[in-house]
């Protein structure tokens, strides 16, 4: 029997232990897992530029929020208060709305309930990406919004990735919302009306923005058409604030039964 020598044996000590397959020229092949938990310099300079772009429109919008609100009624302190606490823009804008249109503080909050409640649902996608346990969800729950949660799902394929986009477009966001807030707070004595601006058809505006896109069957757009046909005739009729509960409770009723005429089909 071959018995290796004691020069072999000190060659063989020597040589490295571990050898990648790049040493012998073969082709390597990486697990997703890898894949998905590298992340190149560019990649990462990429996700914040696009997390502070965000960023800034936010804040940019949020000076608008700031002057309607104490135009209509509230003080600065309460005004900050709402974008601290609250940070939605649609629901912020709502509540401020419909109490500068003489509603009551109960239907300005349930307006503004009904429109924040689309964060729930962002929140149960949004769970399992990010992982978090504990005190960690009371955070994570306070930047679940539109843009943050658009902005993981736009990097969804790589966990790292999804992450680092959430976190950078949410904080980016609260910063930049609040810091806009206090500015068009402090400044709307030098505004003015902000309907002057234009700045009152912002909301609307962003509204439209968000849903034009997204009506891409016969069943969407028939719903948005009933919508607003109920939320324009409930005007006339009942006090500020309710038309739009009603009008979305009758498009929720209204796709409920179209959806299943169409799966009966």
């Amino acid at each position: 029997m071959w018995r290796m020598s004691w020069n072999d044996e000190r060659a063989l000590r020597s040589y490295p232990r571990t050898l990648s397959v790049q040493d012998h020229g073969w082709p390597r092949s990486s697990s997703p897992a890898d894949d998905a938990g590298s992340m190149t310099m560019d990649q990462r300079r990429a996700i914040l530029a696009d997390a502070l772009g965000v960023g800034l429109a936010a804040g940019a919008y949020a000076i608008s929020f700031g002057a309607i609100s104490v135009a209509s009624g509230l003080t600065v302190l309460q005004t900050q208060a709402l974008s601290v606490l609250m940070f939605t823009g649609a629901s912020q804008f709502a509540l401020v709305g419909v109490l500068a249109a003489g509603g009551g503080a109960f239907v300005a909050v349930a307006t503004a309930a009904l429109l924040g409640t689309r964060n729930g649902f962002y929140g149960l996608h949004m769970a399992p990406l990010l992982g978090m346990r504990g005190w960690r969800r009371l955070p994570t729950a306070q930047v679940t919004i539109d843009e943050s949660t658009a902005m993981a799902v736009r990097h969804e394929g790589n966990p790292r990735d999804a992450r680092l986009a959430f976190w950078s477009t949410g904080l980016a966001i609260f910063i930049l919302w609040n810091l806009g807030t206090l500015l068009g707070a402090l400044g709307a004595g030098l505004i003015g009306d902000p309907g002057t601006y234009g700045l009152d058809a912002a909301i609307p505006a962003a509204f439209l923005a968000l849903l034009w896109p997204r009506l891409t069957t016969t069943i969407m757009r028939t719903v948005a058409a009933v919508s607003v046909v109920a939320g324009v005739a409930l005007t006339a009729v009942l006090p500020a604030g309710t038309p739009v509960l009603l009008a979305g409770a009758i498009g929720v009723a209204c796709g409920i039964v179209l959806s299943r005429r169409e799966s009966d089909a």
